[in-house]
């Protein structure tokens, strides 16, 4: 006996959003899939090429912990303590302090990057490593002391360029770590970078409130970068201010590999900076010059550090320079602006 007919649904059942365009494609020849590809290919690289870029006028120089000492990045680790592999002193300038900034500013810099602590007594000072043993005659973290306790400290203690048969800088770094105000106010016209070197976000929010005091003229010449709690933290209370985390970049980046083809700049990218290493730099739509054009038009300043970018590797020498494209606006970040401005005829 036969079993009765059952009753068909009047729902479909749901197919793939790709299933009409590949149902189309395998309708059409060969031949016009092959020519819409080409076209299409031919469209990205004619409407991507850095050639495209109108913009015109010098590269911003950005100098990386003022003018400070610098170290082989060789075998380094987030653990080495790079005040004990120093170069032989070119210079008598400290990392991090308002000597050094001056330095840099006189030498050429466009912009000054600096390293902020957040202390025991709710302080920020500008230091750059969490505890003391590195470089100082001091012990333990920094977050443990008042900001008068650093101060008493020998910010050039521990620097050697010879194993440590020499500490050319020991016993000249005493009371010359700043506090955060200090720099604002001795520097009060210039260019910023102010990283936090945390991924507390209540540092974050105590640099939020230091720096709400400042009228909006000053805001605008200061970006502030780091952790992304800390970033993030301070964004939300005071969104005018230019901010870069790892977080913010990676959206922003992965957004625009999508779209940037077409020419567009995602939302997630207005007012970022980007440091963008020159080792990665290549696979973004437009790189160097037209990318740098783009992010410009939706608030993003361009940075390019050397290498991978991981130990904040910096265009510190001539041969270094002959890396950058003809006619690049962005920024470049540098450990040596000693160096490195006079060649760009700074």
């Amino acid at each position: 006996m036969s079993q009765p007919e059952r009753p068909r649904s009047s729902r479909r059942a749901p197919r793939s959003r790709l299933a009409w365009p590949l149902r189309l494609a395998r309708s059409l020849p060969v031949r016009v899939v092959l020519v819409a590809a080409v076209t299409l290919a031919a469209f990205a690289y004619s409407n991507n090429g850095s050639w495209r870029a109108r913009g015109k006028g010098e590269p911003l120089l950005l100098a990386h912990r003022g003018l400070a000492q610098t170290f082989g990045f060789e075998g380094i680790t987030n653990e080495t303590c790079t005040a004990e592999r120093i170069h032989p002193p070119e210079h008598p300038h400290l990392e991090n302090t308002l000597a050094s900034m001056r330095a840099a500013f006189k030498a050429g810099a466009d912009m000054v990057e600096f390293d902020v602590q957040v202390t025991r007594d709710r302080r920020i000072a500008v230091f750059h490593d969490a505890t003391l043993e590195c470089r100082t005659d001091g012990r333990g973290k920094v977050r443990d002391h008042t900001l008068a306790e650093l101060r008493r400290l020998d910010i050039g203690y521990g620097y050697t360029a010879d194993g440590g048969a020499t500490h050319p800088f020991r016993g000249k770094g005493v009371g010359r770590m700043p506090a955060l105000e200090q720099v604002l106010a001795a520097f009060p016209e210039r260019n910023l970078l102010i990283h936090v070197k945390s991924d507390v976000a209540a540092d974050g929010d105590l640099l939020a409130g230091r720096l709400a005091t400042l009228p909006p003229k000053r805001l605008a010449a200061l970006t502030v970068y780091g952790g992304d709690r800390p970033v993030a933290a301070l964004a939300a209370r005071l969104p005018a201010v230019q901010v870069m985390s790892k977080a913010l970049m990676m959206d922003c980046l992965k957004r625009y590999l999508a779209v940037g083809w077409t020419g567009s700049v995602p939302d997630a990218c207005a007012g970022l900076e980007l440091h963008i290493p020159e080792k990665y730099g290549r696979w973004l739509w437009g790189w160097p010059n037209l990318f740098v054009e783009r992010m410009r038009a939706r608030g993003p300043r361009v940075i390019v550090v050397a290498g991978s970018g991981d130990f904040s590797e910096g265009f510190d020498a001539p041969a270094d320079l002959s890396r950058l494209p003809e006619g690049y606006t962005g920024g470049v970040w540098t450990n040596r602006i000693d160096v490195v401005a006079p060649l760009l005829d700074r």
